[in-house]
């Protein structure tokens, strides 16, 4: 008797493992699938660097970023003679004529909020050109691709993220 009950849960056993259902939705292709986002301070909502905010902004995220997401910030610095905007990467650093800084664009970020923040001796001296009405690109990428691109290149990055212009989502901040 043991050995039919032994039998039969052998053959048991070996029927349900063999059993499948229904076929999952497909995943996210490598590359293909990349999630990026990238986000642009409305003109209504242009940055102030003064001392009434300390010389920092914040943006708060739509919805909190991943672990593995990177965070890479850059400032609209001019357009060029093509009416093309430029972008600088942050951190961005200002010199004087006697090679000492200046002042500083820099950042910090968690998984809900960044706050880009400005560096230096007497910010107040600082040209309004540099600290009123700022537009900044706050783009959100996972880990594997930050190491992939070139960040300087605020072009190489919307290009290897397949996001156009039209992406770019214009938020309050």
């Amino acid at each position: 008797m043991k050995t039919i009950i032994t039998l039969f849960a052998i053959v048991g056993m070996i029927a349900f493992t063999s059993c499948t259902g229904p076929e999952g939705a497909p995943g996210v292709p490598g590359q293909d699938g990349l999630l990026g986002s990238v986000y642009e301070n409305k003109s209504s909502s242009y940055y102030n660097f003064t001392s009434s905010n300390n010389y920092k902004v914040r943006f708060n995220f739509p919805k909190e970023i991943y672990d593995s997401d990177v965070v890479l910030v850059y400032r609209l610095a001019g357009v060029d003679n093509n009416g093309k905007a430029i972008w600088k990467f942050l951190p961005e650093t200002y010199y004087q004529n006697n090679d000492a800084r200046d002042f500083s664009f820099n950042f910090n970020f968690t998984y809900s909020y960044v706050d880009i923040y400005m560096s230096g001796t007497n910010l107040i001296t600082v040209s309004n050109d540099y600290r009123l009405n700022q537009i900044f690109r706050i783009v959100v990428v996972p880990a594997d691709f930050a190491s992939t691109v070139n960040k300087n290149n605020f072009t190489a990055v919307m290009t290897a993220l397949k996001i156009n212009e039209s992406q770019v989502q214009k938020v309050n901040f």
